[in-house]
């Protein structure tokens, strides 16, 4: 119980920097995220409807997900030096094959009998993936933000080793001090936001879940 006490009070004297460290690790997570979501759904959709695409999308970024994290952020020093720009990059590398994946996945799951009556009752494609297939694969694309999103949301602890900030700052500082107090200052918001992340994410996709008959 004492080194939690001994993390508030360190918390509380430095709270400036804890407060930079908490909005520099939300943007180490917001922007990979971003990214993840702008080019990964789509490029889920694509693989959804190409047998081609699915197998290169699908195996290239299977691929990535057996490359530890630390891994990728170092792999990234080479071309973008120590910087906050190659910690988003890696860490939206990070993100995109649970995304793509779980829209290949989703869209794949729709019953093509749907599908088809939703053409047969006049729909043009457009109106099928906007009032058909959307809604019916959504709680399973959602699965994969929400997997994506605490993913990154541990992950970005990481950027602290390559002197991209964040929370991750007071963990290797713990680590360097041989100081548990410290480093439960960077550790426990970290937990924090990725609990009210999987809380948040699951409350969403279970109200668009269709209701069973």
């Amino acid at each position: 119980m004492d080194v939690f006490i001994k993390a508030y009070r360190y918390a509380a004297s430095n709270a400036g920097d804890l407060l930079l460290a908490l909005q520099q690790h939300l943007w180490l997570v917001l922007i990979p995220l971003v990214v993840g979501l702008v080019v990964g759904l789509p490029l889920g959709l694509w693989s959804a409807r190409s047998r081609l695409a699915s197998t290169v999308l699908i195996n290239s970024f299977n691929a990535l997900r057996v490359i530890p994290s630390l891994a990728v952020l170092f792999l990234a020093i080479p071309y973008f030096g120590l910087s906050f720009q190659s910690a988003a990059i890696a860490l939206t590398l990070l993100v995109m094959p649970p995304i793509l994946i779980s829209t290949d996945v989703a869209f794949r799951s729709v019953d093509p009998l749907i599908r088809e009556a939703a053409f047969g009752m006049g729909m043009t494609p457009v109106q099928v993936l906007r009032l058909v297939e959307i809604p019916l694969a959504l709680p399973v694309v959602l699965a994969g933000i929400k997997t994506a999103t605490v993913e990154v949301i541990a992950s970005a602890t990481l950027a602290a080793f390559i002197g991209a900030g964040g929370l991750g700052t007071f963990v290797v500082l713990g680590f360097s001090l041989y100081d548990n107090s410290v480093l439960l200052v960077g550790a426990i918001p970290v937990a924090v936001l990725a609990l009210l992340a999987e809380v948040g994410l699951s409350a969403l996709q279970r109200s668009v879940q269709p209701p069973l008959r």
